[in-house]
């Protein structure tokens, strides 16, 4: 069992145009609708990872207002199991813009809503019954306002499998206390975190040397399409992101790259090996609309053609 937890989830608007132009009165070629958000992408793409089965993954999340009906008819639909933990403050939506002429995409992002202690402690309580025969877990995205910055780290003392966290700023220094396995910030989250400038290849090791100073074991850090740097036990490595036919919807590739990490880690494969699954996920979600949506099949293959230096 796979467990993906949050408390930022979203209702999705994918608007494409065929030229998007600022400023003018733009007319979408198309719209999408979907569940998503940082712990809903990564649950989707670990549901898909194991084949659908219905035992081998569990999304734990946070929803409220008109979307929460939106949200359990589509994870019904693809048979993703979950859990929810009703909220007063409905859950954000979210909007992204693709431009076909340019294959730029622009994302318009809502914050997420407040929370009450109620719901924060019906959370808790959930994710450490959820997690009791958990192989692997996923904690990922920002915490909404009221929650304590050390959440993460609260949630992780109920964690007795890796742990793969995608976070940022006071919310990953709280939980890479408790040490989890990976922690899998991008370029721009470990310099805000950190408070930093990372202008070289220097200034990013030391980064990511704090945090495995700090409680880290295995530092990965993307940046866009450019190289993926990895960490751990003071060794450093660097990988080439995957060239694919096309690119369709860079929207959630980085939550399909931190559940390839755990769907690896959870079928006993060695960090490294896992983090090339995750690589592997993240071409794969790059080319397609909706987000997670991946073949595994096709994952096991990319992930054979991952350099890593």
């Amino acid at each position: 069992m796979i467990v993906s937890a949050g408390l930022s989830p979203a209702w999705q608007q994918i608007l494409r145009f065929e030229r998007f132009r600022l400023g003018e009165v733009n007319r979408a070629a198309a719209t999408h609708w979907c569940a998503s958000g940082k712990s809903i992408n990564v649950g989707i793409g670990l549901h898909h990872l194991c084949g659908g089965r219905t035992d081998q993954s569990l999304t734990v999340s946070t929803l409220g207002g008109p979307a929460f009906e939106a949200f359990e008819r589509e994870f019904a639909d693809l048979g993703v199991p979950r859990r929810w933990i009703r909220t007063q403050s409905p859950t954000r939506i979210c909007t992204t813009i693709l431009d076909e002429s340019t294959g730029t995409s622009t994302e318009l992002v809502e914050n997420v809503g407040p929370i009450t202690e109620g719901e924060l402690a019906q959370f808790e309580a959930a994710f450490a019954e959820s997690v009791e025969s958990a192989d692997a877990v996923v904690l990922t995205g920002s915490l909404p306002r009221r929650a304590p910055t050390n959440l993460y780290r609260r949630l992780l003392e109920h964690v007795s499998c890796h742990a793969v966290v995608d976070a940022r700023g006071p919310e990953l220094l709280a939980a890479i206390e408790a040490r989890p396995l990976v922690v899998k910030p991008n370029r721009e989250e470990l310099a805000k975190t950190l408070d930093c400038e990372i202008r070289s290849d220097d200034d990013l090791r030391c980064a990511m040397a704090q945090l495995q100073r700090r409680g880290a074991q295995w530092v990965v850090v993307s940046s866009g399409n450019g190289d993926i740097w990895i960490a751990a036990a003071g060794d450093y490595y660097r990988a080439v992101p995957l060239v694919v036919e096309q690119v369709v919807n860079p929207i959630g590739c980085g939550d399909c790259f931190a559940a390839g990490i755990a769907w690896g880690l959870a079928h006993g494969h060695e960090p490294m090996t896992a983090i090339r699954y995750g690589i592997a996920a993240a071409a794969e979600n790059l080319e397609t609309l909706l987000p997670a949506r991946l073949d595994p099949k096709r994952v096991v293959e990319r992930s054979a053609k991952v350099a890593i230096d």
